[in-house]
Order: structure tokens, then sequence, then C-alpha cells
């Protein structure tokens, strides 16, 4: 199956404009990836199922995890890659233990980390408009980057509180992006999407006990975003949920697992991503949206 993925992949990685790109007015389509540590890797199998159904992606934004599969398609990346790259990462790849009162990791190696999809640093050389987002710990708010250096960006987006070290930028200390928005389609909203596509992995019930610390903090946030009004949900037209709630948050290993829910949740969700668009089109036709709307303007 891998090179069958593979000459797909070879075949539509420059036909990023798909099945609609006669219309003039096509709406401008927005993918927000959600965090989830290894189950981010479910958002492969999204993006393969929107590529095989001919859904276009004019702009992708991530959090957390989200950031760094986002990153890596938009700088030209194929599903096959991503897919094979996650089946080999572990924790040592991106992370490393550290003793320090702010965290117990630093997640500095996530800038190599991302060299292995892409040699590209900056935002501007993105071959889809990208969008990362991270949190504010001072302001208590989403900070936004679509332009210069995509490392510090994924850093900061990922710096999960309690594990990892947050990262100081000028004036700002930030963290991951997830508590401000854990899906980013406030961010594809504000690049410009009129379609948003959101992918929410959110882990479920746990039929086990927490192991260890990182698990009681993942448990205890996941919980507070549950029962808090989530201002992502109003910005999203489509909501795709795979299935991915018995994944734990270093299960690299469940890669094929992880890929093949991402496609059964997007190939379900098709009909209504179709049905989303064409809304917008007759929006369109009726003069209710401007087609000078369609080029994404930076967040």
């Amino acid at each position: 199956m891998g090179a069958v993925f593979k000459w797909i992949d070879s075949a539509v990685k420059g036909l990023r404009s798909f099945a609609y790109a006669g219309e003039e007015n096509r709406p401008l389509i927005g993918l927000a990836l959600g965090g989830g540590f290894a189950r981010g890797i479910a958002h492969v199998g999204v993006i393969r199922e929107l590529e095989l159904s001919g859904i276009p992606i004019d702009c992708i934004a991530g959090t957390s995890v989200g950031a760094l599969i986002a990153a890596a398609y938009a700088s030209g990346s194929t599903t096959e890659d991503m897919e094979r790259q996650g089946a080999e990462t572990r924790f040592r790849d991106f992370g490393r233990w550290t003793i320090s009162r702010m965290g117990m990791a630093s997640n500095e190696r996530l800038e190599d980390f991302l060299r292995k999809f892409t040699l590209l640093r900056h935002f501007e050389e993105m071959k889809i408009p990208l969008g990362i987002v991270a949190t504010n710990l001072l302001a208590g708010d989403s900070s936004y980057f679509t332009k210069g250096e995509i490392g510090p960006a994924i850093r900061a987006s990922c710096a999960y509180p309690g594990l990892f070290l947050p990262i100081a930028d000028h004036d700002r200390v930030l963290v991951d992006g997830f508590l401000t928005e854990s899906v980013p389609a406030v961010c594809a909203r504000r690049m410009g999407a009129q379609v948003v596509i959101s992918v929410n992995l959110e882990p479920g019930v746990l039929s086990n006990p927490p192991r260890n610390t990182i698990e009681v903090i993942s448990r205890s946030f996941s919980i507070m975003q549950q029962t808090a009004h989530q201002p992502w949900r109003d910005a999203t037209d489509v909501l795709i949920e795979p299935d991915v709630h018995d994944i734990l948050w270093d299960e690299f290993v469940k890669t094929p697992q992880l890929v093949a829910a991402g496609m059964a949740a997007t190939k379900a969700a098709i009909p209504q991503i179709r049905a989303a668009i064409a809304r917008r089109l007759r929006g369109n036709y009726d003069g209710s949206a401007s087609s000078r709307a369609r080029s994404p303007v930076k967040a």
C-alpha cells in the first residue's frame, strides 16, 4: 500500500487547487489542525483523504503537533513522507529531559526535527499560507505567527505547560497554543478562510489510570476544555473528530491506526464539506460575499 500512496501523493502534489478550480468565486478553504501529541498523526490521514476527495486546502493553521503537521504539509511534504516519519518518531526526537523550575524538558530539538520534512525556514517560503498559534502566558491570549522563522513558532506552539519549558519571545512568554485555541479555527479565519475545516483530537474517556505526571496534566487540561466555552467551534464550518481516544500521548508506533482513523473520519465528513462549499458558492453568486476576499490576509 505504501507504493500506492506514494504514487497518489506524487500525482496530487502539484494540484492543490483540485476540483473547484473552475469556479471563479470558489471560497477559500482553510484547514485547522489541533493538538494531541502522537494522536496528531491522524492529521496525516485527514489531509490524505481531502486530497483523494479533491478538496482544496488554500491555507492551513496548526496548534501544537498540528502546527508541525501543518508546516510539513505547507512546505510541500507528502502524506507518505509524514506517515513514514511519524512511525519512526520517538520523544527523544523532539524533547530533551532537563532540570528546571519551569518544566521537565526542552523542545529545542523540534527545529532539527522539522528539517526532516523541509529545509525551508520561513513562513514566506511556504507553498500554502501557514499560520501557527501559541499562547501568551502574560496576556492570557493567542499569539499568531504567519511570518518570519517557523522553527521558534513551532517550539512555542508545542511548549506544553508543565512538560516543556516556555519560550521567551521579546516581551512575551509563550506556551502551547491549545490553552487558547485547541483547534486554530480562529487563526484560519484571520488568514482569510471562508470555509473552515477543523480537526479535533479529543482523547475522550480514559480506560486506565494515568501512568505519570504528563498524563495527569494532559487529562486535567482536557477536562477543563470540555467544560469551557471554545470560540474555535464558532469559527468552524465542518468538524472532523477522528476516533483516537484510546491512543496514548506517546504511542507513535500506532501510526497506521492513527492515519486510518483520520482518513475514515474525513471520508465520512466529505458530504458536509461539499455542502459547506456549495453554501458559500451560493452566497458568492448572490452577491453576499466578494470575490476580492479570496486572497488570504496575514494575521
